[in-house]
């Protein structure tokens, strides 16, 4: 009888968490729906949970109407992360930079570690920098067909920033608003005061649990990761890799001659640059980049720049729209979703979101608090995925909760932080632009985040309820 484990293709020649990656993605391909079924499901079942607090169908369908456009700003927003990146990218010096990135690891196991160290390193900075720039990262690596390189793997591994750690970094969304007092509503502020990084992202805690995911989520996107025997690469699956060479045309007509001349990129450029400088020089340059408004326009003034000429940034950006097809039709549902589970109750009742989170503060302790409100912010964020938003909605009973139990706000602030990011390794939500960078979908990475998602449950929340217990209360400071 032929040995299995010694035949390089035989799944039972791989490791254990390759097995489960294995068997997770082929479960996922056969019945995990598109992702705009996923986010539909999400409609039903919280708006089932708010009539079955008793609110009436109309108010109901009035807060699901009322939300389904809340969110368009923010989708304009992440329409333009995945735009700009991929103008940036089709640039000729960015794309040298990136094929020489690409070059560095020597095996196709390597480069999906790889693809999680940068993905990672970037999203302890800025969140949009990670998942765009490492989704551009794993074309490349693909390119390099002697690597065989799941591309699967690949595009699960450029994810895991936003699934391990962008919120323990510096763009953390309730960092950020704890951190400055102007950007809190002041009903919120004067529950909370002000709360600094020194006490959030900077807490030795804090940095010591984003060591330890950094660590661990590297090391397990190299084990499941299957060997060149297994992989399938983006020509298996049909994934085409070389639309990002725009050839530079020359002028038909006449009337043409303004948009192959640099003069008109030169000045909105130069024009772009004077407001630059003035958010950069009037604000803390941190705060500055973390704006998800001023991300996009230096991206996009780079991305103009990079590319020169109008005709061909204009080329970039035509190429580019597609990927953000699933950002304009799902982020929507997930507005309404937000406004069912806050805004739809019972006449003179609390909406389903405080029904929630009374229920988990009445079984919480001072000691089970992290490890009962990381579970429940976990569960909360796989349907209202937005880290700025929801820490708007549970930060008044959270710290209330937390200065009742004598818990360190600080810790509050990075129990959420760290939970925030759990569910974004299942939830399409914060997938979609870099999928439609990647050309896959949300059933092709799943298996490969899930088996993340089972290895960094247990650990965050053992890590939040074991930390708390080395930090001291402090009442909260008031500006």
């Amino acid at each position: 009888m032929k040995d299995l484990s010694k035949d390089p293709t035989s799944p039972h020649s791989a490791g254990a968490l390759e097995r489960m990656a294995a068997g997770v993605t082929r479960w996922s391909e056969k019945w995990f729906p598109d992702a705009y079924i996923f986010a539909a499901i999400a409609v039903i079942v919280v708006a089932a949970g708010a009539l079955a607090i008793g609110a009436p169908i109309q108010r109901v369908g009035v807060a699901f109407g009322d939300g389904f456009w809340s969110l368009i700003p923010f989708t304009m927003q992440m329409a333009i992360v995945a735009i700009s990146g991929y103008v940036v990218a089709v640039s000729p010096l960015a794309s040298r930079v990136i094929a020489w990135l690409a070059r560095l690891p020597s095996s196709g196991k390597a480069a999906v570690a790889f693809v999680a160290f940068i993905s990672i390193g970037t999203s302890m900075f800025n969140w949009a920098i990670s998942l765009i720039f490492s989704g551009l990262l794993v074309r490349a690596l693909a390119r390099r067909t002697e690597l065989r390189m799941d591309y699967r793997a690949g595009g699960a591994a450029a994810y895991l920033g936003m699934g391990a750690t962008w919120a323990l970094g510096l763009s953390s969304s309730a960092s950020q608003l704890q951190a400055n007092p102007e950007s809190l509503p002041k009903t919120l502020l004067a529950i909370t005061g002000v709360i600094p990084f020194s006490e959030t992202i900077f807490l030795p805690q804090s940095m010591l649990m984003a060591a330890v995911l950094a660590v661990v989520s590297i090391a397990i996107a190299y084990l499941s990761a299957p060997g060149p025997a297994r992989a399938r690469t983006a020509a298996d699956l049909g994934v085409a890799l070389d639309e990002r060479e725009l050839a530079v045309r020359k002028p038909q007509r006449p009337g043409d001659w303004l948009e192959y001349s640099p003069l008109v990129t030169i000045l909105i450029v130069a024009l772009g640059v004077i407001w630059i400088w003035h958010e950069f020089s009037t604000k803390n340059p941190i705060l500055a980049i973390s704006n998800l408004n001023t991300y996009n326009l230096v991206f996009l003034l780079i991305g103009m720049l990079l590319n020169w000429r109008p005709r061909r940034f204009l080329d970039a950006v035509a190429k580019s729209v597609p990927s953000v097809s699933g950002v304009l039709i799902q982020f929507p549902l997930y507005g309404g979703i937000a406004y069912m589970l806050t805004k739809a109750s019972a006449t003179g009742g609390l909406p389903l979101s405080d029904h929630l989170s009374h229920f988990f503060v009445a079984i919480s302790s001072h000691s089970s608090f992290p490890a009962v409100m990381g579970i429940y912010s976990a569960v909360l964020g796989f349907f209202v995925p937005s880290g700025g938003g929801k820490w708007i909605i549970e930060a008044p009973y959270v710290i209330e909760a937390a200065k009742a139990l004598n818990v360190h706000l600080g810790w509050a602030v990075t129990v959420y932080n760290a939970a925030e990011a759990l569910p974004n390794l299942i939830n399409p939500f914060w997938m979609l632009p870099l999928l439609g960078v990647l050309g896959l979908r949300a059933r092709d990475v799943v298996g490969f985040t899930f088996t993340q998602l089972i290895v960094h449950l247990p650990l965050v929340i053992f890590m939040l309820w074991a930390l708390a217990a080395t930090l001291t209360y402090h009442p909260p400071v008031m500006p």
